[in-house]
């Protein structure tokens, strides 16, 4: 309770400073905020600030360009394939160590925090302005979308937003299905600087490649907990699989590219149905790992260019 205190009193004393050292760092906006039955709704012009990358891409899809951002934990930056729609947007850091002076200095109208990382410091986040808590291990990156809609008056926007993705999902599902079969068993792999895993039936990657493209899981796949995003596993079991198709993610830097090279190069994998027909497709993991609605609607995108050669 007391570093509760302490901590808000020290939050009052840095916007104190903030405010007598000439103009502030930003000046503050004029839209509204109102709190009703301890729900927080904005106008959609507020100055948000987003403690999650996946929010971040959510408040994307609708519309909305938050002030400031944190960063992917990874590229230590924006997320390459946002990164165009963040212009001018602040970097707050990663998100388990945030940056609170630049956060402080933004004046936020609104700030959005994921409760997994940030919900035991919420104290010091309301310290600065009202803060939207989102629980991003619940539910589906469609009630995640709607939800921050609700708080932004842009359920519209969501809706159609999802009605999109699920008319492309069903196009680029019959696209893969009449290059690999109705009744392909696919995988997807992932090569990292230290080991080789693949990926299970839930998130992030599972849902858009067994729910939304409709595509059935090689053998064993189903066998991973789908509470577990992955297993790691040696290149001797791949065959156990039975793939008709592999999908390839590979981490970022040069030692998860060594990792695929030397699998590549073992006739374990040369001798893999999927790679003697030419069933091996490349994903850009920034998307298909970003468990958000335009990190999933661009993994759609991503497949439709690989199945339309």
């Amino acid at each position: 309770m007391f570093k509760k205190i302490h901590l808000i009193i020290a939050m009052g004393i840095m916007m104190a400073l903030l405010a007598g050292c000439g103009q502030p760092a930003t000046a503050p906006s004029s839209a509204v905020v109102h709190t009703a039955n301890g729900t927080i709704t904005h106008d959609a012009s507020a100055r948000i600030a987003s403690m999650s990358i996946h929010i971040t891409n959510n408040l994307l899809a609708l519309g909305i360009k938050p002030v400031g951002s944190v960063v992917g934990g990874d590229v230590k930056d924006f997320l390459p394939h946002v990164a165009d729609q963040l212009q001018g947007t602040t970097k707050l850091g990663p998100v388990t160590d945030p940056d609170m002076e630049a956060l402080l200095s933004l004046q936020p109208d609104v700030i959005y925090i994921d409760k997994e990382y940030s919900g035991k410091n919420l104290a010091k986040f309301e310290a600065i302005a009202p803060t939207i808590v989102i629980d991003m291990d619940q539910g589906t990156w469609q009630d995640q979308l709607k939800q921050i809609a609700t708080h932004t008056g842009r359920t519209q926007q969501a809706d159609k937003f999802i009605q999109t993705y699920d008319t492309k999902a069903a196009k680029v599902s019959k696209m893969i299905q009449a290059k690999l079969g109705a009744d392909a068993k696919v995988m997807a792999i992932r090569a990292t600087a230290k080991e080789l895993r693949i990926m299970s039936t839930g998130r992030p990657l599972g849902p858009i490649m067994y729910n939304d493209l409709k595509l059935k899981p090689a053998d064993g796949v189903a066998d991973i907990a789908a509470t577990e995003p992955f297993a790691v596993i040696s290149k001797e079991v791949l065959p156990d699989y039975h793939a008709d198709a592999i999908f390839v993610i590979i981490s970022k830097g040069s030692e998860a590219q060594a990792t695929f090279d030397a699998l590549e190069s073992n006739p374990v994998w040369q001798n893999l149905k999927a790679v003697k027909e030419k069933h091996v497709y490349m994903l850009d993991g920034q998307k298909w790992l970003d468990y958000s609605s335009l990190g999933h609607s661009m993994a759609l995108d991503d497949a439709e260019q690989l199945f339309s050669k």
